[in-house]
């Protein structure tokens, strides 16, 4: 029985006739990760999520840029695109807009998405592109042997900067709110129960989806976020933000977020300010102004402070939905087109 009714950004998407599980998504080739990868989690989850939308493997596609993250498309048993560096979400859109029955998802990583395809990021998400991109954030370039990467803190030391890195680091999630992604999440790589509910909100998304997935690189940067997944500091450091409920967080619920007199927000002792004065999280507001303070909160080095889940989610024309009008208007108003009267048109000059 499909579960697409689910998903309706998927309604263009043709319905499985049979049951599919985990293992029909796994391919035969083998997965070449160094052994204890945050990528092998991710694979795991995303394999055992796919049964879920319903939707015949042949009608998924996974495209992915250059770095470790983008081997991705060889081990999903759909088809696939191992595209050039940093152009994944270009690519992606050419066949999203063309291709309405396929469900399209990007496989991308810090640096393959924010350094050399920076631009062709927050365009995709700027146009909301029916796309889900999954970038994965390991704070390094892992392929080239382990140098600083655009999310890299500010003093890391690496192959590259054996003195200290000197870069301000982008925040991933400011800059997807910064280019007005309508739909923008975060979550850790070794948390399956989280990433699946995200990954199940991405899907139901009309638009571009973008989840930062916080994943280890146990050769490069090995433990980079262990203090957000180690059980006696995770509860004091991670915000787990829910659409509707109270911003609260730390160990029995002893801290929360609230406005501050000056309009900014900060981190408050429940029992000194009162739940009443927590903020609410609403990820569907239309003003990304909550959502875009709270990507702010958490300290680069320390990690405290760090919210995950869903930032924002809300609803905008799609741009492959406004192509299809678009054409369909063009089509009603003015007929089919002529090629060959476009290519020999008068708009022409001569070079002497």
């Amino acid at each position: 029985m499909s579960n697409l009714d689910k998903y309706p950004a998927l309604t263009l998407v043709p319905k499985s006739d049979v049951a599919q599980s985990a293992k029909d998504f796994k391919s035969d080739q083998e997965v070449r990760w160094c052994p204890g990868c945050g990528d092998y989690s991710i694979l795991s989850t995303v394999q055992g999520f796919m049964p879920d939308l319903g939707i015949a493997k042949e009608n998924i596609v996974f495209v992915s840029g250059i770095g470790c993250s983008s081997r991705f498309p060889y081990y999903m048993n759909t088809y696939g695109f191992h595209s050039i560096h940093g152009r994944a979400p270009s690519i992606a859109t050419g066949l999203s807009v063309s291709r309405p029955d396929l469900s399209v998802w990007v496989i991308t990583g810090d640096g393959d998405a924010l350094s050399i395809g920076g631009n062709h990021l927050i365009h995709a998400l700027r146009r909301n592109v029916n796309l889900k991109i999954l970038l994965f954030n390991n704070r390094i370039y892992g392929l080239t042997k382990g140098q600083y990467s655009p999310t890299s803190e500010q003093g890391k030391i690496t192959k590259s900067t054996p003195m200290g890195s000197l870069d301000y680091s982008f925040n991933p999630v400011s800059l997807a709110l910064g280019a007005e992604a309508t739909f923008v999440a975060r979550s850790l790589d070794s948390d399956r129960k989280h990433l699946t509910s995200v990954l199940s909100a991405a899907a139901a998304h009309e638009g571009t989806a973008l989840i930062e997935i916080y994943q280890n690189c146990n050769i490069f940067n090995d433990g980079a976020w262990d203090p957000l997944k180690e059980n006696e500091t995770a509860d004091d450091l991670m915000i787990r933000l829910e659409h509707g409920q109270p911003i609260r967080f730390g160990k029995d619920g002893a801290k929360g977020v609230i406005r501050t007199g000056d309009g900014h927000i900060a981190i408050a002792n429940v029992a000194e300010v009162g739940e009443d004065a927590l903020l609410r999280h609403d990820a569907h507001a239309q003003d990304p102004g909550l959502a875009f303070a709270l990507s702010r909160l958490s300290d680069t080095h320390t990690l405290q402070d760090t919210p995950i889940g869903i930032f924002r989610d809300v609803q905008r024309p799609s741009y492959d939905r406004l192509a299809r009008e678009q054409l369909a208007d063009a089509l009603e108003q003015k007929g089919p087109g002529d090629l060959q009267s476009l290519v020999r048109g008068k708009d022409t000059w001569v070079v002497a």
